[in-house]
């Protein structure tokens, strides 16, 4: 304990507060602003569809809109409180984070599941993920457990990397590998959210690369989820039905059910062309799309904004991604290292899943494009998380590695709080 306190010291000693990275920002906001466009522009026809669907006029036009905007709110609001709030608070009361996280799933499943408490749990086709809360929306509790694992992981493979013990079976992998297990009870086999799981394996697979696991674990985690992905797939015939899908690739026929909503995401991005059909005028958010706000958002873009919008909105989703890679490589705490290490498989994840699914380049899965896609809890944890890297880019050390950061080495003798005299002081 005394040695990991003096190592933590010994590592802000070396990356004292600087200038943070705003790029992050940047990047972060004209995402948030394109979603919040694309709801502008499709949210009347979603109203619409939902209306006659249930023939009732609760939805309005601008009700997608207005909700967009408070969850957009509310996700700044988890930014600047994830950016303001000191990191070693939140690495302090990880524990308790983490503990949250189970407690709602826990919640959710004995009010969902068990006694079916409709008032205050929302569950669709057999599954319960989401919290009712009245006029602030939903909670789903599968993204506060992952912004728990995300903490608890960068806390004990970081302590576990400083000591050397990153390779050791009993006090590494085997409990690192016993809580995951449970939180992947919780949200794929439980809520049944296979696309929350995988970003789940995802941001931890990126913190164990970075802690230095030795290939031949890293074989053998990734036998063990490959086993574990084909049995949630074959006890589950909705993902069995997505995998032969994908399998029978372009030769299914667009009336067959299973193939029914790729093949419209693919009449979405082919109908934009280079151009796209301009905002208001999508066809495929007028009902024939499922999910046309959520997960398939992409999909939607693509025809609203064509094949040179959807290069622009990826490009922004990789510059994002390059920003949290170099802020990684710069930290000089283990923990730190891996806490945006572990945000940029989040993220990443999140991305590939999305894109890959409405390209038809792997099975459909049910994700959130991050910071796209209408939905609150998934915007505002990817938010509070994306806060947290923001607020450790000002202790990233060597500077001159990232371009454009001029003032981002802690040990620059301006702009950090260097005395502008020391080097007239030592020659003197």
């Amino acid at each position: 304990m005394i040695g990991t306190r003096r190592s933590e010291r010994s590592d802000e000693a070396v990356a004292r507060r600087h200038r943070p990275d705003y790029q992050i920002v940047l990047y972060m906001g004209l995402l948030m602003l394109l979603g919040l466009i694309i709801m502008y522009a499709i949210g009347p026809q979603r109203a619409n569809v939902l209306n006659n669907a249930y023939g009732t006029d609760f939805y309005g036009s601008a009700y997608f809109f207005i909700k967009q905007t408070t969850s957009l709110f509310l996700a700044l609001v988890a930014f600047v409180i994830a950016a303001s709030l000191p990191y070693r608070f939140l690495l302090k009361h990880t524990g308790k984070i983490l503990i949250a996280g189970f407690v709602a799933c826990l919640a959710l499943l004995f009010f969902g599941n068990i006694l079916g408490v409709d008032a205050i749990t929302q569950c669709t086709l057999g599954a319960c993920r989401w919290f009712e809360l009245g006029p602030l929306g939903s909670l789903q509790p599968a993204e506060l457990l992952k912004f728990g694992m995300l903490l608890f992981a960068a806390v004990f493979l970081g302590t576990r990397a400083k000591q050397g013990l990153i390779n050791d079976r009993t006090q590494t992998l085997i409990p690192l590998g016993a809580v995951t297990g449970l939180a992947l009870l919780f949200v794929v086999v439980v809520q049944k959210d296979m696309g929350t799981g995988i970003s789940l394996i995802a941001l931890l697979v990126v913190m164990l690369y970075m802690a230095g696991l030795k290939y031949r674990w890293g074989l053998a985690i990734a036998g063990l989820l490959v086993l574990a992905s084909i049995m949630m797939i074959l006890i589950a015939p909705h993902r069995m039905e997505r995998v032969m899908t994908f399998l029978s690739g372009d030769s299914t026929s667009i009336d067959d059910a299973g193939a029914y909503h790729i093949t419209h995401a693919k009449i979405a991005i082919g109908t934009g062309g280079l151009a796209g059909v301009g905002i208001g005028n999508s066809v495929q958010a007028t009902g024939y799309l499922p999910e046309a706000i959520n997960d398939s958002v992409f999909a939607i873009m693509g025809e609203t904004f064509g094949f040179v919008g959807l290069v622009a909105i990826l490009a922004l989703f990789t510059a994002l991604l390059m920003r949290l890679l170099k802020v990684a490589d710069h930290l000089a705490d283990m923990r730190l290292k891996l806490l945006v290490a572990g945000v940029f498989g989040w993220v990443g994840a999140h991305v590939v899943l999305n894109v890959g699914a409405m390209t038809g380049l792997i099975p459909l899965t049910g994700i959130t494009l991050p910071l796209l896609s209408f939905g609150g809890t998934s915007m505002v944890f990817v938010a509070a998380a994306l806060g947290l890297a923001f607020q450790l880019s000002r202790y990233t050390v060597f500077g001159s590695k990232l371009k454009g950061n001029e003032y981002e080495d802690s040990r620059s003798r301006r702009r950090v709080g260097g005395p502008r005299n020391a080097r007239r002081r030592r020659t003197s």
